[in-house]
């Protein structure tokens, strides 16, 4: 019995000690899970902490990188520009060494080296939206040293659709115009380019749409006689004239041999001569490839009524090879006392080039695959170029007898011109060429023309260029 007795005591002890460790346990763990998640969120907690100081660091790098310049320099120009590009700074510049050489009758313009154009070009934009341009100009329109502020703008680039343009620039109407001074086949441009606008102050809206197959600029200005610039800053009178131009790549983005088409019209309508005290815009001279005037208003003719031109224009570029023409007419009202006429001009020209060397040809120019070394033996690329162009002033300038808009014996009333040239691109930054020009003249009926106030046989001039951009 005893040993039966001790037996179950200790069944009994045992299922006591048994029937209590679930609950002990459970304890423990429950303990333990709570020291685990008391662990993980001070894990958590460090983790977010190093996160934070790592994104801090970011920051403070990514800052710094924005906050410091970036200097570059190249043919291109000297560059001052943020870490993120959003403002930048870049200046460039134009300089051109000529020579004329006359050969024959000459009257407004002597054999003579000179400066053409000496140019600062400072341009850049700030947030990546508004670009400024400031070209103060030392070589003066004609090479004659006068500074002048050339181009100031302010452009606010939305989109590329969508950009509006204020200040003194280009008025949207002549192709050969609107291209560069630098890369323009011949040193000087065709007799067209005098009868559009040249620079003149005012708003514009422009854009490239369709995939960059088409571009439009509309704008208003305060108007400028044919060829001008508005050197002065101000308007004649109250009235504005309005320049629009339309230009298509219908082939831009093919292959092809149509890829490099562009066609386009352009044109500006506006008044002059209105507003008390106001001194009417009249172009002061339309000149030959050698820059002679061949035909001028008399001095006491004004603008005296309504203005507008119309262009269509076309260039090609395919390989070596580019063409250009356009085609202008200039009609003014213009009066002498109490005669009073509407003068239409016409003017046309037809130009092309062609790389001898194999390069690319095209409207901003080209650019040779080796520069010029005699050590390394490269030569650069060298391009030949061709133009032939006319400028006919209307019956109507010389009709009035005495009180004629134009004196019949000191202007030309057509100009007939040609030109060859060679071109040699010693590198991206420098080129020389060397033109040839020809101009015949014809005269209105009857007149008689003063050798020492125009051209009276006709013009033949070589000029010569070096010049220099970056």
């Amino acid at each position: 019995m005893k040993t039966v007795s001790s037996s179950i005591g200790a069944i009994l002890l045992a299922g006591t000690f048994l029937s209590g460790t679930p609950a002990a346990w459970a304890d423990s763990r429950d303990d333990e899970i709570r020291q685990l998640r008391d662990q993980i969120q001070q894990l958590d907690q460090k983790l977010r902490v190093l996160e934070r100081k790592q994104e801090i660091r970011d920051e403070e790098a990514a800052s710094k990188a924005n906050a410091a310049v970036k200097v570059s320099a190249s043919d291109k120009g000297f560059t001052l520009a943020s870490g993120d590009a959003a403002n930048s700074l870049r200046l460039r510049a134009l300089l051109q060494a000529d020579s004329r050489w006359f050969f024959g009758d000459h009257v407004s313009n002597n054999d003579a080296f000179l400066l053409r154009r000496a140019r600062l070009i400072f341009e850049g934009g700030f947030n990546k939206i508004y670009e400024y341009q400031l070209v103060p100009e030392f070589g003066g329109t004609s090479g004659n040293g006068t500074l002048t502020l050339l181009d100031a703008n302010i452009n606010v680039a939305l989109k590329p659709g969508l950009q509006i343009r204020f200040g003194r620039f280009r008025e949207p109407v002549g192709l050969e115009q609107l291209q560069s001074d630098s890369v323009a086949f011949f040193a000087e441009r065709s007799i067209v380019s005098q009868f559009v606008p040249n620079r003149d102050v005012g708003v514009q809206v422009a854009g490239n749409v369709l995939n960059g197959t088409l571009s439009y600029a509309v704008g208003v200005f305060n108007g400028v006689a044919d060829g001008a610039n508005n050197a002065n800053n101000s308007d004649t009178n109250d009235d504005k004239d309005v320049a629009a131009r339309l230009f298509s790549h219908p082939f831009k983005n093919t292959e092809g041999a149509l890829s490099g088409l562009g066609i386009g019209i352009a044109g500006s309508v506006g008044h002059q001569g209105s507003g008390a005290g106001a001194t009417p815009a009249l172009t002061s001279g339309y000149r030959t490839d050698a820059q002679q005037t061949w035909f001028s208003y008399r001095s006491t003719t004004v603008a005296a009524g309504g203005t507008w031109r119309l262009s269509p224009q076309a260039y090609y570029y395919y390989g070596p090879l580019g063409v250009m023409g356009e085609y202008v007419i200039s009609s003014v009202e213009a009066a002498n006392g109490t005669n009073r006429r509407t003068v239409r001009n016409k003017a046309w020209q037809l130009s092309a080039g062609y790389v001898l060397t194999g390069e690319d040809s095209g409207y901003k120019g080209v650019t040779p695959k080796s520069n010029f070394s005699l050590e390394s033996g490269t030569w650069g690329a060298f391009e030949i170029v061709g133009r032939i162009g006319q400028g006919k002033i209307g019956d109507d300038a010389f009709a009035g007898g005495s009180l004629s808009l134009a004196n019949p014996n000191a202007a030309a009333k057509k100009v007939s011109t040609y030109g060859v040239g060679l071109n040699w691109y010693l590198s991206r930054a420098v080129r020389a060429s060397a033109d040839v020009f020809h101009a015949d003249f014809d005269y209105a009926a009857g007149a008689a023309p003063v050798r020492t106030s125009v051209i009276a046989d006709d013009e033949n001039a070589l000029v010569t260029r070096l010049q220099l951009l970056f």
